[in-house]
């Protein structure tokens, strides 16, 4: 196999140079010199992640396809930390991105399962308010292109970033409980009855039928047989609106005035 080079990374005060090779080794090699000063060993599949902590020049963190994730001395050329990302009944999760935070007291971590792994110092009580699992019920919508090349939700027709805020669901599509949807920006201050979102019965690629998310609904609304997604009502209301300008527009470039006389009727 021909070596090859698959990420570099300086350390915090530019003294040492690491490198990432497809034989699955680091090495560590003197800025300066360009001398090889340590082999680092461990990792069993490529690395595509070299972090330096932000102030310690001695620390570097690397992670790579085979899920673990390495904390490293360089300067000695000695592992410090070790975690193994093992997914129960999945096997492990490849690892693709980490970055420490300023303080260098904590690192965060993505994986190939869509999981987020936080590493620091203290308790992890901050973290337990939110779920284990959180998507937005718009993270897998299709999306489509309009005749200006924008692109659209498909289902609503409208440009993603002028939807209404979406609905916190797990991994199966199903909305967690109100108090966790005011966590979403947009959504702090809304009232019980504006947080229950409208459930339907969506296809999957491989043909399964699930409930999932497909709008938001109010109580009121329900109970009262009105119409049943007040997202889908806003859709229709905007796009009436604009119909309404679009036809006055074009009733008053109709009746402009004609070789310089008359006075053009406004819609």
């Amino acid at each position: 196999m021909k070596p090859k080079v698959t990420m570099i990374a300086w350390n915090q005060n530019d003294n040492y140079v690491v490198t990432a090779v497809n034989n699955h080794l680091l090495k560590v090699w003197n800025s300066c010199t360009g001398q090889l000063l340590h082999d680092l060993v461990g990792h069993a599949d490529e690395v595509f992640v070299l972090e330096t902590h932000p102030f310690d020049s001695r620390i570097m963190l690397s992670a790579g396809h085979d899920g673990n994730v390495f904390i490293w001395d360089i300067t000695k050329g000695t592992k410090t930390k070790h975690y193994f990302n093992m997914i129960e009944g999945q096997g492990h999760g490849a690892v693709f991105d980490c970055k420490f935070s300023p303080d260098g007291q904590h690192f965060a971590c993505t994986d190939s399962h869509g999981h987020l792994l936080i590493f620091g110092f203290g308790c992890s009580k901050p973290y337990e308010k939110i779920p284990d699992q959180m998507f937005f019920h718009t993270d897998y919508r299709p999306l489509i292109r309009d005749s200006n090349n924008y692109v659209l939700d498909e289902q609503t027709q409208q440009a993603p970033h002028l939807m209404p805020p979406p609905f916190l669901v797990d991994v199966d599509g199903n909305p967690h409980p109100t108090k966790y949807q005011r966590l979403v920006p947009g959504r702090e201050n809304c009232a019980d009855e504006h947080l229950i979102p409208q459930l339907g019965y969506v296809a999957t690629s491989d043909g399964e039928v699930v409930e999932q998310v497909i709008g938001q609904q109010t109580v009121d609304q329900d109970e009262q047989g009105l119409e049943p997604s007040v997202l889908d009502g806003m859709i229709r209301q905007l796009q009436l609106q604009q119909d309404q300008r679009t036809g006055a527009d074009q009733e008053s470039a109709s009746s402009g005035p004609q070789n310089g006389e008359g006075t053009p009727r406004r819609g």
